[in-house]
């Protein structure tokens, strides 16, 4: 007995199970993916056409409904970390796995109203804005938190291992700072592993912010290993969890922009990745990393830190997820993109902790609901949002906002002043202006 086809799905629902199965099927022209489709979805009604404009639309096939030879589906890669505890910081929310695409996410758990504070939360690393890294350098803010450190503060602390022959400029704002400093610090202690030095002279000269990142996760992992194994096991998960794509995968979002990548650059830094954290050029300095090294690093974690090919996606996963300060979170890299975002991250706390972050409600919430942050400058046009979010693999956004805004450059030229001014509207209307 046949199955009736009396379900017609929403717009959503079809385009992620078309995508999904044109990943699975790059050969198959649109005639093959609709008759998948309507196989895995017995109770649907799509028509052919509607599934040929929703793979054109993705740049999946070409204007005649046959395969694209140069596209491969890119994509960031998810994994759920298992060990995550969310209750350390909410019970307002819980992590959500959507589909292969879209990945996870974060969605409310109770109802939330506006302005209610959903948690707050400590960077896993920081790698912060460089005018606020040269304060570090300079010993004016906390290595660790970032926070301003007042020249008759009593708490102010310095880096323990710094003497006159070999001085470290770390300075803390209070012990625990300087405590939970040694998850990262020893490794890039210009006192007690001089060999980071170039490293972190090289990111700040090129303002490349993924890699000073990169250098205070790898810190973070390496010094976790040398631990007892649930200590390591847990910044492991941590960081495997992360959305990631590569810099390879990256470069062919890029190149379809007319952009090539500098790869000069990405193998210079990678020798000074190796120089920091394997193989220090003297003695001298492969003695010190020696003495905060004792213990093997584990196969699995050297595959992951010291192959050319994980280094680029180590940067390619510190540039997805870095807020824009430069944390690193937890919690936070589980959020979404919106262009039209519902909460908002602020950073209140400056008297004791500039890094913590603070996520708020900007509407109300019903239980289920995602919640969502954006990716792109919000005050930027569609045709400017859309493209930063292709640099990164992401599929062109389906927001109420950037539909409405289709929905007028399709109807109006996308040259005219007309144009223009409903995009305006638009936005002043959905609270972006």
């Amino acid at each position: 007995m046949s199955t009736k086809r009396n379900v017609i799905p929403v717009e959503d629902e079809v385009r992620k199970a078309a995508i999904e199965l044109k990943k699975g099927n790059l050969a198959s022209g649109v005639a093959k993916i609709h008759s998948l489709l309507l196989d895995a979805n017995p109770s649907w009604t799509v028509s052919e056409k509607r599934v040929r404009k929703i793979l054109q639309s993705e740049g999946l096939v070409r204007s005649d409904g046959t395969p694209s030879s140069t596209t491969n589906i890119i994509h960031p890669s998810f994994r759920l970390n298992q060990s995550l505890d969310i209750h350390k910081w909410t019970s307002k929310v819980e992590v959500k796995y959507f589909d292969a695409i879209k990945g996870k996410g974060l969605v409310a758990k109770e109802n939330i109203a506006k302005g209610d504070v959903l948690w707050k939360e400590d960077p896993f690393i920081l790698a912060p804005e460089w005018e606020m890294y040269d304060l570090q350098r300079a010993s004016e803010a906390c290595s660790l938190c970032s926070s301003i450190i007042r020249d008759h503060s009593p708490l102010r602390i310095s880096c323990e291992a710094s003497t006159t022959a070999t001085p470290c400029t770390a300075r803390y704002c209070n012990r625990l700072c300087r405590l939970q400093a040694e998850k990262t610090h020893p490794l890039l202690c210009s006192a007690r592993n001089p060999a980071s030095v170039p490293l972190l002279t090289f990111a700040r000269d090129a303002q490349w912010m993924a890699l000073h990142a990169l250098a205070q996760c790898t810190s973070r992992l390496l010094l976790a290993s040398q631990q007892d194994a649930a200590t390591f096991d847990l910044d492991w998960e941590v960081v495997q969890g992360l959305a990631e794509l590569g810099m390879e995968e990256r470069a062919q979002c890029l190149r379809e922009q007319g952009l090539e990548p500098d790869r000069e650059n990405w193998r210079r830094a990678f020798a000074l990745y190796l120089q920091a954290f394997k193989e220090p050029r003297t003695p001298a300095e492969q003695k010190k990393l020696a003495r905060i090294l004792k213990k093997p690093i584990p196969e699995e974690l050297q595959k992951f830190t010291f192959e050319y090919q994980a280094f680029l996606r180590g940067l390619g996963r510190m540039s997805l997820n870095l807020e824009a300060h430069g944390g690193l979170y937890r919690l936070h890299s589980h959020l979404n993109h919106s262009c039209t975002p519902n909460v908002s991250v602020r950073h209140l706390d400056k008297r004791t902790s500039l890094s913590r972050i603070t996520i708020i409600a900007k509407e109300d919430f019903g239980i289920g609901q995602e919640l969502l942050i954006t990716y792109t400058n919000p005050q930027s046009n569609l045709r400017d949002r859309r493209r930063r979010l292709s640099e990164w693999g992401f599929g062109p956004c389906r927001c109420e906002r950037c539909v409405a805004e289709e929905k007028v450059w399709k109807e109006s030229d996308s040259n005219t002043q007309e144009a223009d001014d409903l995009a305006d509207q638009l936005k002043a209307g959905l609270g972006v202006l």
